[in-house]
């Protein structure tokens, strides 16, 4: 039995010499061939390789970094304005922006009634005044009237039967130092609108912004 597995052993040994120094590739037998000129004969249009100068090799590169996209047009608008911020409004905007891109229309801000709890004599009563709405789980907004700080609003309404109805209903979850307060008049006057404000025009607009007088120009929407 051990004769008998040297002698194969031998002749594996015999047969992979054979095959490794291409004894059997008549035979239909032997290792792909690594040498020329086998390799020119694998290789695909080699006249149509060329070296490319530097400057023509760098424009042939693809653009690593995406171009940013520009932002789409958007209506803005402001306001509202008096005769006397009008006037000046307009001079700025027939001096920064062209014919067309703007208009100054009459408008009406309706009055503004609110949900009042205030004033409070310091920020810590107001601190502590925000806790208990808030274990409550109400929620108050800023107010847009100075005189009224500091204090809380819990909810703005177009009409005071509106708040009133908020009132009771807040009346009802235990909410006990709260009253109805209008916050605001009825204003009329000129509301300020760019209908397409693209990326020429908000790069312009920094020149109107001093006669804005403070009124931020926000989306339409």
């Amino acid at each position: 039995m051990l004769r008998l597995l040297v002698l194969v052993l031998v002749l594996l040994n015999a047969l992979y010499y054979a095959w490794s120094h291409e004894l059997l590739r008549d035979y239909g037998f032997g290792p792909t061939p690594q040498t020329e000129p086998q390799r020119l004969a694998q290789q695909i249009r080699p006249e149509a390789v060329r070296i490319l100068p530097a400057e023509e090799a760098r424009r042939l590169e693809p653009t690593t970094q995406a171009q940013p996209q520009p932002k789409p047009a958007e209506c803005l608008q402001a306001g509202l304005f008096d005769d006397t911020q009008v006037a000046v409004l307009r001079r700025a905007l027939e001096g920064a922006l062209p014919p067309g891109s703007w208009l100054l229309d009459a408008a009406v801000e309706p009055a503004r009634w609110i949900v009042y709890m205030g004033r409070y004599p310091n920020a810590e009563a107001l601190a502590r005044k925000r806790a208990e709405l808030a274990n409550l789980n109400l929620r108050f907004e800023p107010l847009i009237n100075p005189e009224l700080e500091p204090g809380l609003s819990l909810g703005g309404f177009t009409t005071q039967a509106a708040a009133n109805d908020e009132l009771a209903a807040l009346n009802r979850r235990g909410v006990r130092t709260a009253r109805v307060v209008q916050e605001r008049a009825e204003s009329r006057g000129s509301l300020l609108k760019i209908p397409a404000a693209d990326e020429t025009l908000r790069a312009r607009l920094d020149e109107v912004k001093p006669a804005l007088a403070g009124k931020p120009l926000r989306s339409c929407k």
